[in-house]
């Protein structure tokens, strides 16, 4: 019995109306909505529907009848490919235009609270080059192009790029990307093509075999360079083959590292890191505290550390200016991670006290203060919501600030009750996802106004957006 293939369905003239948080455009027929690949608020086209539900679908353009004045020329030839840098089609100026309405929308939509004195979003200084971290991937198992052949057995299969989206086991390969300036490009192609000169085996995803792994390449604002390569199952001889080529070709790096990862995931947490040349870590600085000192901060291979460095800057200082420090205040940063906002702020208050789920973080957040000679923080790891509880309040008292900068998943039900119960005057709530702050608003919002939002772009050309909320306690207002 043969099966029937259901056959897309074929839409005229759609008009995109809006842009999806994953990137798509949206458009409508009569009452059924279509998530558009590559479409662009404004832009009227003919749409074929591959992927059907009853009342939406997904979508591609057979037919672009009038582009909208959005839309402009993708600068990668990776474009629609690979899977950042979604919005490359959109003009820049589009792209703040349609995350400040994300954030609007999330915030009336879902935490129903007033938007009107929103400020207009914080461009990124540098759209293109931002990044301070990229990590690439090796595979024996490259993407294929339309017209290339499969069954070519002289076909090159290896790669070092990133992943295809929805496809855990195939990597496009890079020429050049346009995240992380010089010399990323530079050491991703010279390494990948001295690889493959050697004759060193690319990693296999399916059957955990193969030499090479990963690649990470971190940089920070003071011109230092961290390379990190991942190795699987590599001889010592492959091991002191390839790092011997970089450190010989690159001596500008400052941090020379390897790992040797045979695990099934990629994870390098609990990996044990092993220094080719240099120090495990590199710096970064920030400008702005208290006395118009500099705040160093170190960061190793396994750091968080915000991606866009310039544009953290700038969400620390909006995060520190509506806290309003007057010298004197104690100060709870949640979800700390290296303790960045805390040493940032720690010399405009009295006491900061930082919380992170991860061991690692709190222990540099720890080395970031001591190399600052900050003698005013505190820091803590375990789970948020076992961590902040009314005897942890009782030993290191009540906050007058709250600063709160939790991961896309937003906050646990269990520590928004307790700040609840805490009742600090002020909270600053940064985000990466305007849906789950919304969501969390909504309830604060019981005790707590929303006197300020300010949403910042940190990522160009993808659609993500932080936003940064002040909260205050409603019986606090008159101060």
């Amino acid at each position: 019995m043969s099966r029937s293939v259901k056959k897309p369905k074929f839409f005229e003239n759609v008009t995109v109306i809006d842009i999806a948080e994953e990137g798509k455009g949206v458009g409508k027929a009569d009452d059924f909505v279509i998530f558009i690949e590559k479409a662009v608020p404004g832009d009227i086209a003919d749409i074929e529907v591959y992927k059907s539900k009853k009342s939406f679908g997904e979508g591609k353009i057979t037919r672009l009848i009038q582009p909208s004045e959005y839309r402009t020329q993708p600068f990668c030839e990776h474009f629609g490919v690979c899977g950042g840098c979604k919005w490359q089609h959109m003009t820049y100026d589009a792209q703040l235009k349609f995350k400040q309405k994300a954030v609007h929308d999330a915030l009336t939509r879902i935490a129903k609270i007033d938007v009107e004195h929103m400020d207009a979003i914080v461009p990124s200084p540098a759209d293109r080059y931002y990044r301070n971290k990229l990590e690439y991937t090796f595979s024996n198992k490259r993407w294929l192009y339309d017209g290339e052949n499969r069954d070519d057995e002289r076909l090159d299969m290896d790669a070092l790029g990133f992943h295809i989206p929805g496809r855990f086991d195939k990597i496009l390969n890079i020429n050049h990307c346009y995240l992380q300036a010089e010399p990323s490009n530079d050491l991703r192609n010279s390494i990948n093509a001295y690889a493959r000169q050697q004759g060193i085996s690319y990693y296999d995803v399916r059957q955990h075999t193969g030499a090479l792994r990963n690649l990470i390449i971190r940089t920070s604002s003071t011109g230092e360079i961290m390379v990190i390569a991942v190795f699987a199952h590599a001889s010592q001889e492959q091991v002191d083959d390839l790092m011997g080529y970089v450190d010989a070709t690159f001596p500008q790096i400052t941090s020379l590292l390897y790992i040797l990862n045979t695990k099934m995931n990629d994870t390098i947490f609990d990996q044990e890191v092993i220094a080719w040349r240099g120090p495990e870590f590199i710096h970064e600085e920030m400008p702005g505290a208290a006395n118009g000192s500099v705040v160093r901060f170190r960061v190793g291979p396994k750091s968080f550390y915000q991606t866009n460095s310039i544009q953290a800057l700038r969400l620390y200082e909006i995060t520190r200016d509506f806290a309003g420090f007057k010298g004197d205040e104690l100060v709870y940063d949640l979800y700390t991670g290296a303790g960045t906002i805390a040493n940032f702020i720690a010399g405009h208050v009295r006491q900061v006290v930082g919380v992170e789920y991860v061991p690692s973080a709190i222990e540099d957040a720890k080395v970031n203060s001591r190399i600052n000679e900050i003698t005013n923080t505190k820091f803590y790891a375990g789970d948020m919501k076992d961590v902040l509880v009314a005897d942890f309040v009782a030993e290191h008292g009540k906050p007058d600030v709250i600063i709160t900068d939790p991961p896309r998943a937003g906050m646990h039900a269990d520590v928004v009750a307790r700040l609840m119960e805490i009742e600090a005057d002020k909270i600053v709530y940064v985000s990466c996802n305007a849906a789950t702050q919304a969501r969390d608003l909504l309830i604060l919002k019981e005790k707590y106004d929303t006197v300020k939002i300010q949403p910042v772009d940190m990522f160009p050309h993808t659609q993500h957006v932080e936003n940064v909320v002040l909260l205050k306690l409603r019986n606090s207002l008159p101060n």
